[in-house]
């Protein structure tokens, strides 16, 4: 997949000026969509059903609370890593578990105790020995099994998004929570041309699963709230530490809600892990992230 003949680049040069339709293709990010496997297809992952967990890990639990869902599984065997822009695993497993309560037994929004107690990623490097499919703990029920396939698809930056703020925001500052900036549409009233594009583009790959990219946001910045995870507060040097972070946080990984898995994130809201390119790089996932929207 060639970025620059995406439907979003065609959008850009249809309702953009020339100038802005080159930054605006610039900023486009790949990224790696996941939807239901075809006969035939390769199978990328699946959400649901049994993790293939070695005997050595048990079942994540979050102390006070209980055992973790089982959402999803994938396989970075099959990632495009050479057509990414983060620096995936090449094999190995990922499988990705969240507390999925309510009310007290919820992972709160922007509390980070609960988050790094209700969710957790572990990484299965190809080779471990003794892998086998885990049934879930007594009393947790497992979601259903949806088998996963993937494509490269071109991502956009919505209009928090810092990369975006930074690129035609006039006078906004891309680390504030709140600013935001208006895509630079030309010749198309209220732009609603290029959101109609922008909509329609994204019809076409709902269910929103995927692997790197921008995070396609249900309530605000996804990378600035899990900035907000990582470095609370409101003091100076809490402000100072999100901004630097804004650059460094990359997705893992966008689970949306999806009724063939019997998944309901809130009101048809979306799960997101991130985390730092270094630790990425590194391997280290216990430093990955998360934060979860809904409408």
């Amino acid at each position: 997949m060639e970025i620059s003949e995406s439907p979003l680049a065609e959008a850009g040069r249809r309702f953009f000026s020339p100038e802005n339709a080159k930054t605006w293709i610039e900023l486009l990010r790949p990224g790696f969509h996941l939807r239901e496997q075809n006969e035939g297809e390769p199978l990328v992952g699946y959400l649901g059903g049994e993790p293939l967990l070695p005997a050595g890990v048990e079942w994540p639990q979050w102390e006070g609370h209980g055992p973790l869902s089982f959402v999803a599984a994938v396989d970075c065997d099959e990632f495009p890593v050479a057509e990414l822009d983060i620096p995936v695993p090449d094999s190995g497993m990922l499988f990705f578990f969240y507390f999925n309560g309510v009310g007290e037994d919820a992972v709160q929004y922007l509390d980070p105790d609960s988050i790094k107690g209700g969710t957790r990623v572990i990484y299965v490097p190809e080779g471990t020995p003794d892998v086998a499919p885990r049934s879930a703990p007594e009393g947790l029920e497992a979601f259903p099994r949806v088998m996963l396939t993937g494509e490269l698809i071109a991502t956009a930056p919505d209009n928090e998004n810092s990369a975006l703020v930074s690129a035609f925001g006039e006078g906004e500052d891309p680390a504030a929570d709140d600013d935001y900036t208006e895509y630079p549409t030309v010749g198309d009233a209220d732009g609603d041309g290029f959101y109609d594009a922008l909509t329609s583009f994204r019809r076409d790959h709902s269910p929103h699963h995927r692997v790197g990219g921008y995070a396609l946001p249900k309530a605000g910045s996804v990378t600035k709230e899990v900035a907000h995870v990582l470095a609370p507060g409101d003091d100076d040097a809490a402000k100072a530490a999100r901004k630097a972070l804004l650059p460094e946080l990359v997705m893992l990984l966008q689970v949306d809600s999806d009724g063939r898995a019997g998944m309901e994130w809130g009101d048809t809201g979306r799960l997101y892990w991130l985390i730092r390119r270094e630790d990425l790089a590194a391997r280290d996932f216990d430093k990955a992230t998360f934060t979860w929207q809904s409408e």
